[in-house]
């Protein structure tokens, strides 16, 4: 996440919810690697299921201290419209 973004955190959480533009939230962890917070477990089955490829750009916007809104955008720059997938129950956000 970038500095400008993570800087405004005290003690940020250890996990976050990521809602979908359908709705459909997802949990991850977080975790400091390097002086930066990075999405940790859950991110890549995430990126897995909702078909993230290298050249999408992925915006997330903070909601609620725990929460972000995350759009997916495809390499032509047009939102992907994402469906809940099937996941692990470990990961998926309790409502």
């Amino acid at each position: 996440m970038p500095l400008d973004f993570t800087k405004h955190f005290v003690a940020g959480p250890t996990e976050f919810n990521l809602r979908n533009n359908t709705g459909c939230s997802w949990k991850v962890t977080v975790k400091l690697m390097n002086g930066r917070v990075t999405l940790d477990q859950g991110w890549a089955t995430y990126a897995t299921v909702h078909q993230i490829k290298i050249g999408y750009m992925v915006t997330f916007k903070l909601l609620t201290p725990d929460t972000l809104k995350v759009i997916i955008f495809d390499d032509d720059g047009t939102e992907v419209v994402s469906k809940c997938g099937k996941h692990g129950e470990a990961f998926a956000a309790k409502e």
